[in-house]
């Protein structure tokens, strides 16, 4: 099991990764975030808390019995990676991540959020 700021600085260590945070989904504050200073994280999270709340509440509007693995949210020079937590320690977090499009692999992001996820300890 890992704590929080052990889990955002693994994700920094994605080739590309410029900035990691985990999410109150409600407040849009963060419990804990990494970076090299080149991103706003906390101003970014808040932002995208409202992202994750539209997209839960589409969810429930539908009626659909699903959830949402991750969000991409892909910009010119950036990629943006939001994977709301499942289990029950989680329940109302998300991870964020912001990658360099140019360095980063996707691919291998999501999988180490998912990753990060199961050994997460909140």
């Amino acid at each position: 099991m890992a704590d929080i700021q052990q889990s955002l600085d693994g994700v920094m260590l994605v080739p590309g990764a410029l900035a990691a945070a985990l999410v109150d989904t409600s407040s849009g504050m963060t419990l804990g975030t990494a970076g090299n200073g080149h991103i706003d994280i906390e101003l970014a999270a808040a932002g995208n808390t409202e992202v994750v709340r539209s997209e839960l509440m589409t969810l429930g509007n539908l009626g659909l019995e699903d959830r949402v693995e991750d969000l991409l949210i892909t910009l010119s020079t950036q990629i943006h990676v939001i994977r709301p937590l499942a289990s029950a320690a989680g329940e109302g977090l998300f991870l964020y991540a912001v990658l360099d499009k140019e360095r980063s692999n996707l691919a291998l992001a999501r999988r180490n959020l998912q990753q990060i996820e199961r050994e997460l300890e909140v």
